[in-house]
């Protein structure tokens, strides 16, 4: 049995049960609880009970819609490693992290102190954001960007 970290920091152990429970929710969201029941072999009341304790948890941190950026004329989806200035890492973070075009901002062993992702409708708005927004922040030492150029997997959630 594997153990998953708690919002307070102690880990959570799942059972094959909540482990089946979460294959289905990344599956589909909107899976009923009677549904959802079926397949896991509960009842829906104790499914309920279950993903409701997976929530309370710190497991399951929210449900989403997953959008395909193509389909609504999101072009340009890019990566960036940015390197800054160790005084200004919390204060740049804070910043990108409020910014609509920045969908996952990380902080990175190496070099590059910041990885972060984002998506533009065209390379003009990214050069606007990067111009903009990024350069101007304190403590920017130095950008590589690398636009994707195809999408083989991307996977929403985690394997148990």
């Amino acid at each position: 049995m594997s153990e998953t970290e708690h919002r307070d920091g102690s880990t959570v152990d799942l059972d094959e049960t909540d482990r089946q429970i979460i294959k289905e929710l990344n599956a589909n969201g909107r899976i009923s609880y009677t549904e959802l029941a079926k397949k896991v072999g509960l009842s829906r009341v104790a499914v309920q009970a279950r993903v409701n304790a997976l929530q309370e948890s710190g497991v399951i941190e929210r449900f989403t819609a997953v959008i395909n950026p193509e389909r609504i004329g999101i072009a340009v989806s890019a990566f960036f490693n940015v390197e800054v200035e160790p005084k200004y890492l919390h204060e740049v973070a804070d910043r990108l992290s409020t910014e609509p075009f920045v969908t996952s901002l990380y902080h990175m062993t190496g070099p590059s102190k910041l990885h972060m992702h984002g998506l533009f409708r065209s390379n003009a708005e990214m050069e606007s954001f990067l111009k903009e927004k990024l350069y101007m922040l304190p403590g920017i030492m130095g950008v590589d960007c690398q636009v994707l150029i195809n999408r083989y997997k991307s996977r929403m959630g985690m394997r148990l």
